[in-house]
């Protein structure tokens, strides 16, 4: 059984993109859930 390297040149990109904008996501969410919990107290 041969492996397709065609998959990981085509998936490998997208899946670095979506956690690297995953990444960003979860920075700026944290931050303001931080922020939230902050001007509450």
């Amino acid at each position: 059984m041969d492996f397709d390297w065609r998959l990981v040149v085509v998936l490998g990109p997208l899946l670095i993109a979506a956690g690297w904008a995953g990444f960003n996501i979860f920075a700026a969410a944290l931050g303001q859930v931080q922020s939230f919990l902050n001007k509450n107290t």
